[in-house]
């Protein structure tokens, strides 16, 4: 009897080691399904929050940015402080499906007009900034032709193309409100021969 005892004892224990190693293999999932999970959340909280990469298409904001140039866009930092006059901005055009990415002219509250010479007036002073590509054509006016007076959460943005560029000129796109800024442009990730800060 005692051998038969002694016979049934090592399967006991290697039934005991296999049940370990399941729960062990068991514990290593539910780790690396709670990581993926982690990192998933945490990209999506960047990306929601916080900032994330954009390219740029199209020529309207040459020559300070280039189409396929990619971008670093800020979320973050407007909900702590409101934008600012020169700021590149990212915002949805109509639809929701395009965005656009100009630079901010006008602030709330002010009137904005062009002349015909071209010349740039906040509130009937020149503007004095030197971010456009050329002058602006009296065929690129548009309704900043006459007084546009922005409301209190409205904001004009041209692109620095200025002869290219259909912007807060026009009405189809017209003044941007705060809270359709989905961020602004900080850094330019690509190409490598122009890495940097965006001015």
């Amino acid at each position: 009897m005692a051998k038969s005892a002694e016979k049934k004892q090592p399967q006991a224990e290697h039934k005991e080691d296999e049940q370990s190693e399941e729960v062990n293999i068991v514990k290593e999932i539910v780790g690396m399904v709670a990581y993926i999970a982690v990192v998933i959340l945490a990209v999506w909280f960047i990306i929601t929050f916080v900032g994330q990469r954009t390219e740029v298409s199209g020529s309207s904001m040459y020559d300070t940015l280039e189409d396929q140039d990619n971008l670093w866009i800020d979320k973050l930092s407007y909900r702590f402080h409101d934008p600012e006059r020169f700021d590149i901005v990212v915002f949805p055009f109509q639809n929701g499906s395009v965005y656009y990415i100009k630079r901010i002219i006008g602030l709330p509250g002010e009137t904005v007009r062009i002349g015909e010479d071209g010349t740039i007036y906040i509130d009937g002073e020149p503007l004095d900034e030197d971010y456009g590509y050329e002058t602006i054509s009296p065929n690129a006016i548009g309704r900043a032709g006459e007084d546009v007076t922005l409301g209190a959460d409205e904001y004009f943005v041209m692109g620095d193309n200025r002869n290219d560029s259909k912007d807060s000129r026009f009405d189809e796109v017209g003044n941007i409100k705060k809270n359709d800024l989905k961020g602004k442009a900080v850094f330019r990730i690509w190409p490598l021969s122009k890495f940097g800060t965006i001015e």
